[in-house]
């Protein structure tokens, strides 16, 4: 979908998540990933290449640093695990390193929360009904289309009754 909304122009204004690691070790994002060459240096300097996988339908690779980690001084942030830490590498892991970057930019935080709360808002305004978005009434796309596009008509005459839209026979329908 990204590559799509990329070719036609967009910018998706999306959060991507920060990677995790379990016990405070060392995340994915302190490993230097360089595509290009199709390696992955660990913080303390070591470097392996992506080797493919098994099941290329989840991950493009995997870093495995195996024996080196049981030298390293670093081993114990970074892993627990006796055969050493294992750097996964996605389809579209360029995509994330670039996407991570640019939210670090101010301009980006600053235009991402002018428009966050507006659009979860929304989102909100159509969950919180009783047969609301968040479960399907029917079975069926076609039919689930219409019946959410139905509840999106019906909330968005409710906030136009809120805001007092009135009509007049000379200058036809205004906001009050």
């Amino acid at each position: 979908m990204l590559e799509r909304l990329d070719a036609a122009g967009v910018q998706a204004k999306t959060k991507v998540q920060a990677p995790v690691a379990p016990n405070g070790h060392f995340t994915k994002d302190e490993f230097t990933i360089d595509l290009a060459e199709q390696t992955v240096t660990c913080p303390a300097g070591t470097t392996v290449p992506i080797r493919p996988v098994g099941n290329h339908d989840r991950h493009a690779g995997a870093a495995r640093f195996g024996k080196a980690c049981a030298t390293c001084p670093l081993a114990a942030q970074c892993t627990t695990s006796k055969t050493g830490r294992i750097i996964t590498i996605g389809h579209h892991e360029a995509r994330l390193a670039t996407a991570r970057t640019t939210q670090t930019d101010p301009a980006w935080q600053a235009d991402y929360r002018a428009t966050r709360p507006k659009v979860e808002r929304k989102i909100a305004h159509l969950m919180r009904r009783r047969h609301g978005g968040r479960r399907a009434r029917m079975r069926g796309i076609t039919k689930i289309t219409a019946d959410f596009n139905l509840l999106a008509a019906a909330v968005n005459l409710a906030r136009l009754a809120v805001l007092g839209l009135t009509h007049r026979q000379v200058t036809g329908w205004a906001i009050a």
